[in-house]
């Protein structure tokens, strides 16, 4: 017996008690030790986050295909948990501890990161919380964290065993350094923002009265950054300007500091570009640092001018004017810097060589630099600029580890998915540099190296073993970096299944099947996966990745907080529910597109929720209930043996679509047969002939959508499949997927699709002209074919009330005005004499085709306007589009009402 539903649909109430259900029964995860496994691990999100609408787009996509492959009978298990977030979390805490007037650093290194694990254990569950409301139906009960126990000690066993391979090692090089937070940060954690700034030029004197081909005694250089000259090094051309052949390896004397510097050919130095001589400073820029060693300097002999903080320090060499010391780098807090104080020093030398400029006016003015737009970095959360700083970091031999995986995907054993991201993934994997993986903070996996007095590492899994090493009675202090968080995400796949132990999860669940994860982190987490998969257990973690693309704003910009146009998912979920905004992402996610948000298709699909319940709550008042059977029902009625076909058919591309992750194309499949074959044909057609075949019919249908639906609305077609009959024992979520068990029946299929054409076909005349739905007609077929006369034979009742035709003749229509009509090959002629206005008619429709092709007209020579196109802001340009599009398919509409008419 089914439970009657409630008039309304309100999927709050719905999505929090089976949520609770399924996670408290244990159904997200159930006990199926010979079932083929399906495994995905979610990408962990910072244990500070809160669930962003790119969040929402991922876990939907990743549940879906859980719950598809669930309901297929297989083990399906979707590794949830958290990352530690080194920066993100060691900042929530101190800023707890400044808001009480405290700090950091009046606790031991001990004490802090106890505070961090307390804040863990209150306030960091917030996004775990938003995921579940979302309906991700992860395995809680193993819910991993990137700093548990056994997670650290896999951590520590790669790290170990990555050094005594020698391809973990200590260097010198250039580093994003954050001044604000002291810590290198990795090229994610940099955001470029075009800031106001501007460019000097200097001339650098050329040594010993040496000239150029020209006869100038000096070098015209030119910088945004003219600190930066306390600690360079060379000036560099390039090897074919014919300007400078002359002084390469000769050298110019730097201003303020008097540092002899060498003159050297790179082709780093463009000739086009302003004097064609470029400073080189090492020790500060990530391009320069390349062509100081190009040109013989070692890192260790690099200049450095800052300290941690970004202010002045004394360069090794002992250059640096005294008054510079201490100051930083540039203008803060009002206070000048050492750009301002090197600017004017430069100037008061006669070194600054002045921009010439225009007013408005066309007067000529004379300025210190010229005013520049430059992109420039900034941290994400210290929020200041990043200063590229020499220091000693531990880095990953990047480019031994990045050859597997090449091959790998070279040779098919791993499929990006879409196939167009293997271009990037090759670039980046086949020029990667040196991975640093050093931090300078407190929290995280701290790095297994200990040091003696001279300075040697000695890198072990304990400091007892560390000792063993240095020998007895040597003093050995551990190394106060943590590891770059990446370092140990990049072994989730493995690590939380148990490795290094070899669990039994381990080997029935590794390599996991699938990774799904947005493009954006495709060189950060996803490539050092496979790096670190292949190294740790001489396999791929996954044979397929699918890369999905960015969640935008309406008009398709960015979401940003600055910009103020960023969307709460749950915000989303509250409005219209998670089952609405699942589907919304599962539609309009097409493989290499980002998505718009559309908060007019989220409602939509809301209201697809709500037909859906009302298609059930109709199937209800009729005596329509459960299935009994997974295998499709006897049938003989057409329509029953049609809806049957429907179901196969629907099965098939869903399994199709969902093979090849098209997610568009699987939403839409399934909110069509829905929608349109289920909803709007198969229960009008079977109104007023409900008998027990096709109650058994319709129920079994019903059974099936809430089945195929499920992957994407899991909360509805669950409520609803409970509602249905007694099957307390039997939920949804781990249900059978679809096997009717029959074939599609193509006399059935034809005979229903030409009622279904004959019907839309009549409803799309009536409304081209004007002619009130409801209205009956009389129709002429002169030359009906064996289908048309059979089909009308039996569904006689079906077309009077669906297609308002009645009677139907298979005869010549008579002499006067008429419209006509197609179904398959047959066509109707349906009388207008007394139904419309004929004349009066066609002058409307002549009036308005008019109107919409002057329309058209005008808005195509709009768009085909490149300053329109190039300089309109974007939402008038798409509003143009649409606006065209809207009067081209009203001319064409149009014209076959008029072609109707005759």
């Amino acid at each position: 017996m089914s439970t009657e539903l409630p008039k309304t649909f309100d999927p709050a109430e719905i999505e929090a008690r089976w949520y609770t259900h399924w996670e408290n029964e244990g159904l997200f995860r159930p006990e199926r030790p010979d079932a083929q496994p399906y495994t995905i691990v979610n990408p962990p999100p910072n244990v500070t986050g809160s669930l962003h609408i790119g969040h929402a787009l991922d876990n939907t996509l990743q549940d879906i295909m859980i719950r598809y492959e669930r309901l297929r009978g297989k083990d399906a298990l979707w590794v949830v948990g958290t990352d530690h977030a080194g920066i993100a979390t060691q900042m929530v805490v101190e800023r707890q501890l400044e808001a009480k007037q405290d700090k950091r650093t009046n606790y031991s290194r001990e004490d802090f990161v106890a505070k961090v694990w307390e804040w863990k254990e209150e306030s960091g569950g917030t996004i775990t919380r938003q995921l579940r409301r979302l309906g991700c139906s992860m395995d809680w009960s193993r819910e991993q964290f990137t700093m548990d126990e056994h997670f650290s000690n896999a951590v520590l066993k790669t790290f170990v065993d990555l050094y005594n391979d020698g391809l973990i090692y200590r260097d010198k090089r250039l580093v994003n350094w954050d001044p604000k937070l002291k810590t290198a940060i990795s090229d994610l954690e940099v955001e470029t923002q075009d800031v106001k700034g501007s460019f000097w030029h200097f001339r650098y004197p050329l040594e010993d009265g040496v000239t150029l081909a020209d006869g100038r005694d000096h070098i015209e250089v030119a910088t945004t950054r003219p600190e930066t000259m306390l600690a360079d090094m060379a000036v560099a051309v390039h090897p074919d300007d014919e300007r400078y052949k002359s002084v390469v390896g000769k050298h110019v004397v730097l201003p303020i500091t008097g540092r002899c510097v060498p003159i050297v050919a790179d082709e780093h130095a463009d000739p086009e570009l302003g004097s064609g001589a470029v400073k080189i400073t090492p020790g500060h820029d990530f391009n320069d640092f390349e062509v100081g060693k190009r040109a013989g300097f070692k890192p260790a002999e690099m200049l450095n001018m800052l300290n941690a903080e970004a202010n002045v320090c004394q360069t090794a060499d002992g250059l640096v004017p005294e008054e510079f010391l201490g100051l930083h780098r540039f203008k803060r807090d009002g206070v000048d810097g050492a750009r301002e104080l090197v600017v004017q020093r430069l100037k008061e030398s006669g070194h600054l060589i002045p921009h010439i400029a225009k007013t408005k006016k066309g007067e000529e003015q004379e300025l210190d630099a010229e005013p520049r737009t430059i992109a420039t970095p900034f941290g994400d959360r210290g929020g200041v600029v990043i200063e590229p700083w020499l220091t000693d970091q531990w880095y990953v031999d990047a480019e031994t580890l990045a050859k597997k995986p090449i091959e790998a995907v070279k040779n098919g054993e791993v499929e990006i998915v879409p196939k167009a991201w293997e271009k990037t993934f090759f670039n980046w994997m086949e020029n990667i540099q040196p991975w640093c993986v050093s931090r300078q903070l407190w929290w995280g996996h701290r790095i297994p190296a200990w040091y003696d007095g001279d300075g040697k590492a000695y890198v072990a899994l304990s400091e007892a073993e560390a000792q063993a090493q240095a020998g007895e009675g040597v003093a050995l202090t551990r190394d106060d970096d943590v590891l770059d968080t990446w370092f140990s995400s990049a072994l989730w796949p493995s690590a939380t299944l148990g490795w290094p132990e070899q669990t039994d999860l381990v080997a029935k669940h590794y390599p996991n099947d699938l990774l799904i994860s947005g493009f954006d982190i495709l060189f950060f987490w996803d490539a050092r996966m496979l790096m670190m998969g292949q190294y740790n257990t001489g396999k791929n973690p996954w044979p397929k990745l699918y890369l999905h693309g960015l969640v935008r704003a309406a008009d398709g910009a960015k979401m940003s907080k600055s910009k103020g146009n960023v969307v709460d998912p749950l915000g989303l979920i509250d409005q219209y529910g998670a089952d609405a905004l699942r589907f919304f992402m599962a539609a309009m996610e097409s493989q290499g597109r980002d998505i718009k948000m559309d908060d007019k298709r989220i409602e939509g699909y809301r209201n697809f929720a709500t037909k859906l319940w009302n298609a059930t709550r109709f199937c209800q008042s009729n005596g329509i209930g459960a299935s009994t059977s997974i295998a499709a029902p006897a049938a003989s009625h057409a329509v029953n043996r049609w809806i049957i076909g429907e179901v196969i058919e629907t099965k098939e591309a869903l399994d199709a679509a969902l093979a090849e992750l098209r997610f568009d194309a699987a939403a839409n499949t399934i909110y069509h047969f829905v929608w349109d074959r289920f909803c709007d044909w198969y229960l009008e057609l079977i109104k007023g002939q409900i008998d027990e075949e096709t109650k058994a019919v319709a129920g079994w249908t019903l059974d099936q959508i809430f089945v195929m639906l499920h992957p994407f609305m899991p909360f509805i077609t669950e409520e609803l499949w409970s509602k249905q009959g007694e099957r307390a024992n039997h939920p949804l979520i781990t249900a059978s997927w679809v096997d009717p068990q029959a074939e599609v029946d193509p006399a059935a299929k034809a005979e229903i699709d030409w009622l279904i054409a004959l019907t839309g076909a009549v409803r799309t005349a009536k409304n081209e002209l004007g002619i009130a739905p409801g209205a009956k007609l009389e129709a002429f077929c002169p030359a009906p074919g064996e289908l048309a006369k059979s089909v009308v034979e039996a569904n006689a009742a079906a077309i009077e009330r669906l297609a308002r035709l009645t009677p139907i003749h298979f005869a010549e229509a008579p002499d006067g005005a008429a419209m006509q009509v197609a179904a398959g090959e047959d066509a109707f002629v349906i009388p207008l004499e007394g139904i419309i206005d004929i004349a009066a008619e066609k002058a409307r429709l002549e009036k308005a085709l008019e109107a919409s092709a002057k329309e058209a007209k005008s808005l195509e020579g709009r768009l085909s306007n490149a300053n329109f196109v190039e300089r309109a802001k974007p939402e008038a340009v798409e509003k143009a589009r649409a606006d065209h599009a809207h009067h081209t398919a009203e001319v064409a509409r149009l014209e076959a009402a008029l072609a109707r008419l005759g």
